[in-house]
């Protein structure tokens, strides 16, 4: 029997629908503020329909865009939840739309005309391991070089590690 489209998910059918293990979901909880499921009893999440959309949009984000988990803290900070979701639909006009207003609310602001739509980071290439060229020439493995892009990739994987280090030693 299926759900009304309604109806609020349990942490184990958003995981099944959306193809994400259910720890990451849990994990997303503490990155996200925005994701905010009811907890009954025992802890049970159920999670709305509009909880389901906006995870939706961040796994697109974070894993067909190649976004890190900082820079979807940022689009949603900057945007909002719908303009997330938009994109997770890949409902172009509804983008399109919010990017305008936030144009429009920053030029009343008189704000100088920023990117509201951030990049995703470089992703790792032959160079970032000294197997490749740089711009400027090759690069061997023993000079230590890397781009600024493969270095803040570093930086932030660095802080998402060490970010989960310390979830776990809480935990135990």
């Amino acid at each position: 029997m299926d759900k009304s489209p309604d109806a609020f998910r349990t942490i184990s059918e958003v995981a099944e629908e959306l193809d994400l293990p259910q720890h990451v979901l849990r994990f997303w909880e503490t990155r996200f503020s925005q994701i905010k499921p009811m907890k009954r009893g025992g802890g049970r999440r159920y999670y709305r329909p509009q909880d389901v959309e906006l995870i939706k949009g961040i796994r697109h984000m974070l894993y067909d865009q190649g976004y890190t988990i900082k820079g979807v803290q940022k689009l949603l900070r900057d945007n909002g939840n719908q303009f997330v979701v938009a994109i997770g639909r890949g409902d172009m006009a509804a983008v399109e739309a919010i990017t305008q207003q936030k144009v429009a609310e920053a030029k009343e602001k008189g704000a100088d005309d920023e990117m509201l739509v951030g990049k995703p980071k470089a992703k790792p290439s032959r160079r970032f391991f000294g197997m490749g060229m740089e711009e400027e020439g090759p690069v061997s493995a023993d000079d230590g070089r890397l781009s600024r892009d493969n270095r803040a990739l570093l930086q932030e994987t660095l802080f998402d590690l060490l970010e989960c280090k310390r979830l776990l030693d809480q935990v135990r």
